[in-house]
């Protein structure tokens, strides 16, 4: 039966189950987890969703995986290689990881190099349709030095060579069980994809596509003996369904990806029967302030760079965008809108600790007098007396866009009513999220990337390693008629102290040096205010109260560390 119901009766058939699966004498140890949106494959290869990662992380595993704080910390390999250990070349054009002793796949059959060579072999085969095929760029070859070590070689310097088999969208795959699933059979595999063979925790004993996947311990597990002798991960229904599970009736251990007004989560939480929990990685919603003119009667130049000739009337004029962040209140933002997914932020990199820096923390208290001071000592004035400022003679009036969503619509309300106060006229657009970013040349109007609109709002982040998002913001990289308008500057704007520090940051490795440049370059994109950020969106969950030992990460599969978990 296909549990696609919600509500009560979900939460029903979920006790129902859950009862179903303990044994009369009580001591078989089962796990339920729900995940109202169900796994397609338990692969982290021919599908893309966190829900279908998630499925694969209890049996399938990579060298290393990211803890909640972004850190590197082994699994199938011994250790980290680096400068240092020898593990990572001088010249930095290859990395050398040295697997486990005895590591063995669950059937009991051995997990060699060989297994790790022909993973990135399957991967890269166009016809294979691999969805993760960017964790390999770079790497030119893979050569297995003994049944224990493999060594990556990349065509050229990699100053952050951790990419490939790192986090739960790269795991290492069994060569003997594959093999005749490379290129265009990949998708008819259907055994093999249903239960592939792992060396994690757990392996697969049933996967019934968008419905349930269910586990038994992996007796060939090279840790510790997991503490639950069986897995369940239930699909369907909807999130608050599956909130009210965890947190209300008890039914089930783990709710995932609870998509609810924060109130909701905060009055549930509150009867103490579950935990709600949140992870914050590096993404963080933001401001987008387009440096270019956008009036329509410039035809095919509007919101064009043009080598700098065709700036933005006013918010080219960085009193403006300055006093624009200042009007904002990102506590309220955070707190009203986005409760336990939500913390105010300054900064573009806010994560990982390694190179997360405060650059403009005041900007957490919003300062409306403040604002209103820096544009009349600027010149920013209403001379007209109608309620709107000018500069050189064009009145402060700016077209907002963003993506329907409730969310995203009432941050927009908000900042509307402070623009508003200091004298700037804001007039709000939403469009459909498929159409805004899907980059169809007919839907101009509407596309972030295209950007007709004075400013825009929407969610990314700089990644583990941030060094291709910073680069990706230089005046090289501004979105224009030549590149499709795909390329990584969308704010369309150039400073040029940041474009002066970027040539140094590519041939640093790994370590303080480079955390250093890291941290100077967001503060000085920060400063320039070509980007507003507001709010860094976390992940959010919750568990029953008797389940410890979940360590919840955005950085990789919630799942990552499921043999810690126990009563």
């Amino acid at each position: 039966m296909k549990l696609r119901q919600s509500g009560a009766l979900l939460v029903a058939l979920i006790g129902l189950l859950a009862l179903s699966l303990m044994p009369a004498c009580g001591e078989e140890k089962v796990l339920t987890l729900q995940y109202w949106q169900a796994a397609t494959l338990p692969s982290s290869y021919l599908a893309s969703g966190y829900k279908d990662t998630d499925a694969a992380a209890l049996t399938l595993e990579p060298l290393a995986n990211h803890d909640p704080d972004g850190n590197l910390t082994p699994r199938l390999a011994e250790d980290i290689p680096t400068v240092e250990n020898g593990g990572v070349s001088a010249d930095l054009t290859s990395i050398t990881w040295r697997l486990r002793e005895d590591l063995k796949w669950s059937d009991g059959s051995d997990l060699t190099a060989n297994d790790v060579i022909f993973t990135w072999s399957y991967c890269t085969d166009e016809a294979t349709g691999c969805v993760a095929e960017d964790a390999f760029l770079g790497v030119e070859n893979i050569v297995a030095v003994d049944d224990r070590t493999v060594r990556i070689e990349f065509d050229g310097p990699t100053p952050y060579p951790y990419n490939a088999f790192v986090g739960q969208s790269s795991p290492v795959i069994s060569e003997a069980q594959f093999r005749n699933c490379v290129g265009v059979a990949a998708s008819g595999c259907d055994e093999q994809n249903r239960k592939p063979l792992g060396s994690g925790p757990f392996h697969i004993v049933e996967f019934i596509p968008e419905e349930r996947a269910e586990y038994e311990r992996n007796p060939h597990y090279w840790g510790d003996e997991p503490y639950f002798d069986r897995v369940v991960i239930l699909g369907g229904g909807d999130a608050e369904a599956a909130a009210r599970a965890a947190l209300e009736t008890g039914e089930i251990d783990y709710a995932w990806n609870l998509q609810i007004a924060p109130e909701t989560l905060a009055s549930l939480e509150a009867l103490d029967v579950g935990t709600v929990v949140a992870a914050f990685a590096g993404d963080t919603e933001r401001l987008v302030l387009n440096q270019t003119n956008v009036d329509p009667a410039l035809g095919d130049n509007r919101s064009e760079y043009l080598d700098g000739s065709n700036p933005h009337p006013f918010l080219s004029f960085l009193p403006i965008r300055q006093a624009m962040s200042m009007a904002i209140d990102r506590q309220r933002i955070s707190e009203e809108l986005y409760g336990f997914s939500g913390k105010p932020v300054c900064d573009m990199i806010v994560a990982p600790a390694r190179y997360a820096v405060a650059a403009t923390s005041s900007c957490l208290t919003q300062d409306i007098a403040g604002a209103r001071r820096l544009l009349d000592e600027n010149g920013v004035v209403d001379s007209d007396g109608d309620g709107v400022r000018e500069y050189n003679g064009v009145p402060l009036r700016i077209t907002y866009q963003t993506t329907v969503n409730p969310v995203r619509q009432d941050t927009q309300a908000m900042i509307k009513a402070w623009w508003e106060e200091i004298g700037i006229e804001t007039t709000l657009v939403q469009h459909d999220a498929a159409v805004f970013f899907g980059g169809d040349p007919s839907e101009e109007e509407a596309s972030y990337r295209r950007f007709l609109a004075d400013v825009q709002m929407y969610t990314t982040g700089t990644g583990i390693d941030p060094a291709l998002s910073l680069e990706s913001l230089g005046c090289e990289h501004i979105q224009a008629r030549e590149n499709n308008w795909a390329d990584g500057n969308n704010s369309r704007g150039c400073n040029l102290e940041y474009d002066a520090l970027l040539p140094s940051l590519g041939g640093l490795p790994i370590g303080a040096e480079r955390d250093a440049l890291v941290k100077q370059l967001n503060s000085a994109y920060v400063q320039s205010h070509f980007e507003i950020f507001l709010v860094g969106r976390g992940l959010v969950s919750a568990h029953a109260n008797s389940l410890k030992g979940v360590r919840m990460n955005a950085w990789d599969s919630e799942l990552w560390n499921i043999a810690e978990w126990r009563r």
